[in-house]
């Protein structure tokens, strides 16, 4: 990140606050449900989340990717682009409402039902959310979309742990998911651009369709990818399980709550402005490789060494059978890391339909692979996971080098200072697993170490990082003077 524009560096910084303020929530929110709420409601919420997770992608329908890729925006296109978005939101919610007594037939848990259908109810509002925040990504406008998405956040908070301790169960989740979604939509009115309309038109929405068929379908697919190991757990081995299964992702999903998904949306509103202007978007690319691989790799590493602490900080012991999931994922987490800036870089570039391609490669292999890994167990179920990762990395790979003129071996350059950085800051971890057992002062004292080594590995191995912690300092001693 050498030489960022001061306005990504602004952007950056809101992003990873915004982020960072909602992985604080969804700690809380996670530490206080999983002792108020059982495995089995949890599960339940899982599943209906994971489904209407599944039905959001279509509920987009690539409108958001769409006004951050459009070079030109007239009001007749913001108009279609919120036509498309309500037409989708509506249909997405009748289908919910339709499927929800079949679903729950399907999976033997009755109170699936009513968890669904507040689920669809929360597809509505949504669009004209959307719309905002997708003019105010553009626009680079953070700090906006840190208030709206933090106001959501806090009130769905709120009421989920108020419904919990009134008895609510499963359904305690929904109605803090529908709190929140009606929150962000209040919160989003007076930070709208000038001149965003209220009313849908359906002229020019030809083209938002065709952009929107491929991206939809390829969110779509790779949706599945996502969610069918938690499905195929929730059907084949039960609903507790499922549980469990989403508590080891819940444990895996910090850093992309906490870090991929603040670098991701700043990472694609620049890839595409510099699409946009013509520019070559390789440098830039291969810098967020090499920062985001620097992050993730001595994260996963980390955790995958302090998964048992980390566990019963976070959720009890109760949930201790996540710990062996958590540790092959986190294999699994790390190797995707150093490609998932991809997706972005193929949609900037107007690449639609090829990541469309590449989703649909690369997705039977996953569900293939944990359904042939569910017979013999949960445990077996992560290695599915990460077999399936291995595969759209290679995918992955072969595109890069083919729409991005990208090979393996300057990626692997980028990267090299981030796997020396990893092994460096795993001696922490393992060294305080081997001084003391299990515990917060076991925990407190890895992350400690684990820090110091961070910082003093950026800087000694000359990471890119190194110029960004620099500047900080230089900006921390100003304000300290």
């Amino acid at each position: 990140m050498s030489g960022a524009p001061a306005a990504t560096r602004r952007s950056l910084a809101v992003s990873f606050a915004e982020k960072y303020a909602l992985l604080l929530l969804a700690l809380a929110g996670s530490m206080v449900l999983g002792r108020l709420l059982t495995p089995a409601e949890i599960g339940v919420y899982s599943i209906a989340a994971l489904l209407a997770g599944f039905a959001q992608v279509l509920r987009d329908f690539g409108v958001g990717q769409f006004l951050l890729q459009e070079k030109e925006l007239t009001r007749d296109k913001l108009r279609a682009a919120l036509a498309v978005g309500l037409a989708s939101a509506t249909a997405l919610a009748l289908a919910v409402l339709l499927l929800a007594g079949p679903v729950a037939a399907f999976y033997g848990a009755p109170r699936l039902r009513p968890v669904l259908q507040l689920l669809a109810l929360n597809f509505l509002p949504v669009p004209f959310t959307a719309l905002a925040l997708s003019m105010l990504r553009r626009d680079m406008r953070f700090a906006a979309v840190f208030a709206v998405n933090a106001g959501g956040a806090l009130v769905q908070l709120l009421c989920s742990v108020v419904l919990a301790l009134l008895g609510y169960g499963s359904l305690s989740l929904a109605w803090g998911a529908l709190a929140g979604t009606v929150a962000a939509l209040l919160a989003s009115v007076p930070l709208r651009p000038p001149g965003l309309p209220w009313l849908p038109g359906w002229r020019g929405a030809g083209r938002i369709l065709h952009f929107g068929g491929y991206a939809a379908g390829g969110g779509l697919i790779d949706e599945a990818g996502v969610v069918a190991p938690d499905l195929i757990v929730g059907k084949l081995v039960g609903v507790a399980e499922a549980g469990i299964y989403g508590k080891a992702q819940s444990v895996i999903g910090l850093f992309n709550q906490g870090i991929t998904s603040a670098v991701s949306p700043v990472a694609y509103a620049l890839f595409a402005a510099q699409a946009r202007a013509g520019q070559d978007v390789r440098v830039a690319y291969l810098t967020a490789i090499s920062c985001m691989t620097a992050l993730a790799w001595p994260f996963f590493a980390w955790l995958a060494l302090m998964a048992l602490p980390v566990v019963r900080l976070l959720y009890g012991d109760q949930w201790d059978s996540a710990v062996p999931l958590i540790q092959v994922m986190c294999c699994a987490s790390a190797l995707y890391s150093m490609f998932s800036m991809a997706r972005y870089l193929f949609l900037a570039g107007g690449h639609v339909r090829a990541q469309a391609r590449l989703d649909a490669l690369s997705v039977p292999v996953r569900v293939a692979a944990v359904l042939l890994a569910t017979p013999f167990g949960l445990d077996y179920v992560a290695w599915g996971v990460l077999l399936g990762v291995l595969g759209r990395c290679c995918f992955t790979a072969g595109y890069l080098a083919r729409l991005a003129a990208l090979p393996l071996a300057p990626q692997w350059k980028a990267v090299a200072r981030s796997a020396a950085l990893a092994a460096l800051v795993a001696l922490a971890p393992l060294a305080a697993r081997l001084a003391m057992p299990p515990g917060p002062l076991q925990l407190m004292a890895a992350a400690s170490g684990a820090l110091a080594l961070w910082l003093a590995g950026v800087v000694w191995l000359k990471h890119e990082l190194a110029d960004e912690l620099a500047l900080l300092r230089r900006r921390l001693r100003r304000l300290g003077t």
